[in-house]
């Protein structure tokens, strides 16, 4: 076959050099035609659309077609010529065909729809689907226009560690890091685990946030961003919780909760605009697919301001429609830890644009987020959206020593884990703000799907580890 250089069918179908010898190569999806001519599309990763490659039989050996078939891999030399069909500008008049990979007739992905499900249990192939093509493409952009939004305001992305060796008492929601035979563990006289022996000495776990260390960052290089894998040991069998995801965590020095407010609403805008300019054959394809009104959705998210509510006005709003006959599953008081439906009911049917929440009573909230005036609630924030419920959680943080120190002895912390923390409390303390963006969430909203685990390549989850 004669080498002539591969071009990408993405730039392929943008080419109006008509009558140039091409080589294109790829998986076939599907091939039809008459016993004359073949119509084969062909896709090679780089967009949703296919090419249309046109093969004339007489001019090829009947046992090589033979090999074609939906999902075979084949490299076509060819002539561009315009399309006569309606759907694209160009197609390929085949003249050389070499096959790269049969593929077996047990190829799971044939011509028909395929359930979610179904297509979790061949993660290994998803990809190969325009679905799962469209989704991972949109999540490769979405990860480009994090960096580039930081970037470009001075932030630096900071590395924090996936290893933690903070002694997880009372947090049973952490994986454990051991080299240690589980079969014959060495215990004390009060049956606790001896961790000599261990690779690190101690009991180590997997990160379940960088926060804290990015907080030490933000108060010397000014603002930082971590994005990086993240993992929670909850037995949460939803469509919204994995075990293992990747979360994206700014904190910036001398930034008020205002200014985070600011910061997550012009972040996220960001994002969803770049996957307009830059996905919009993909997310057009998932409209079109899964979800009629995604498109305006995100459209909708970028005309308007985010509403910025108090908590107590927000319990409010939703007693007033409780008593107006409107059913929750989970009860509406203040001082609840708000459910999904309760932020939705907010974002979807009250407002009908994204919500803010902030100023959440301090039992709900986590030992750092600054303390109000008031001593009963804490300056969080949580930005809720529609379909989804919360999608980022954020906070002032708690700057004073005094009043840090009085939280986690309240909350019984062992101050062996947190002595480095407070350190930069009593080393130049200074105001300082952030939060924390979960990535497959933001990518549930961007691209339409209805599980998490749909826009992450493996997913992770209770009693499932596959691939």
């Amino acid at each position: 076959m004669e080498t002539i250089r591969r071009t990408k069918i993405v730039d392929l179908l943008k080419c109006r050099d008509f009558g140039a010898m091409v080589n294109v190569k790829g998986w076939v999806r599907t091939r039809r035609g008459s016993k004359q001519v073949n119509f084969i599309a062909l896709n090679d990763g780089s967009t949703i659309n296919n090419v249309q490659v046109v093969v004339d039989l007489a001019n090829f050996d009947e046992d090589m077609l033979k090999q074609i078939t939906t999902g075979a891999c084949i490299s076509v030399n060819g002539e561009l010529v315009e399309s006569v069909g309606a759907g694209q500008a160009a197609e390929i008049q085949a003249r050389e065909i070499e096959v790269l990979g049969v593929c077996d007739n047990t190829y799971p992905l044939q011509k028909k729809g395929h359930s979610m499900e179904f297509l979790r249990e061949i993660a290994h192939l998803r990809p190969r689907t325009n679905t799962f093509g469209a989704v991972f493409r949109i999540r490769h952009n979405m990860a480009i226009a994090i960096h580039k939004f930081f970037h470009e305001r001075g932030f630096f992305y900071f590395h924090t560690p996936l290893i933690t060796a903070s002694d997880c008492e009372g947090a049973g929601q952490m994986f454990q890091v051991t080299t240690m035979n589980l079969y014959d563990l060495k215990k004390d006289e009060n049956g606790s685990i001896i961790y000599d022996n261990d690779f690190f000495g101690k009991q180590a776990s997997l990160t379940v946030s960088g926060q804290l260390e990015g907080e030490l960052a933000a108060t010397a290089l000014g603002a930082i961003y971590t994005f990086g894998p993240t993992f929670r040991a909850e037995n949460s069998n939803t469509p919204r919780h994995l075990a293992e995801f990747w979360m994206i965590e700014p904190e910036v020095a001398f930034n008020d909760i205002n200014d985070n407010m600011d910061l997550a609403e012009e972040f996220i805008k960001y994002c969803v605009q770049w996957a307009l300019d830059n996905c919009y054959d993909d997310v057009k394809f998932l409209n079109d697919m899964f979800d009629k009104g995604l498109i305006e959705r995100l459209q909708g998210v970028l005309k308007e301001s985010f509403v910025r509510l108090p908590y107590t006005e927000g319990i409010k709003i939703l007693e007033e429609a409780v008593a107006k006959g409107h059913k929750f599953e989970f009860p509406v008081y203040w001082g609840v830890d708000l459910a999904s439906e309760h932020e939705r009911y907010l974002v979807e049917e009250h407002f009908k644009r994204p919500v803010i929440l902030t100023d959440y009573p301090k039992e709900i909230k986590a030992f750092y987020m600054k303390q109000n005036e008031d001593g009963k609630t804490v300056r969080a924030m949580d930005v809720l959206f529609p379909k989804i419920g919360e999608i980022i959680g954020g906070s002032e943080r708690e700057a004073d020593y005094d009043k840090l120190l009085t939280r986690i002895q309240e909350l019984n912390i062992p101050m062996k884990d947190m002595w480095w923390y407070l350190d930069t409390r009593k080393y130049g303390s200074c105001p300082h703000s952030g939060f924390g963006l979960g990535f497959e969430r933001l990518l549930l909203f961007v691209t339409g799907m209805a599980n998490i685990r749909d826009v992450i390549p493996f997913p992770r989850t209770p009693r499932n580890a596959e691939f």
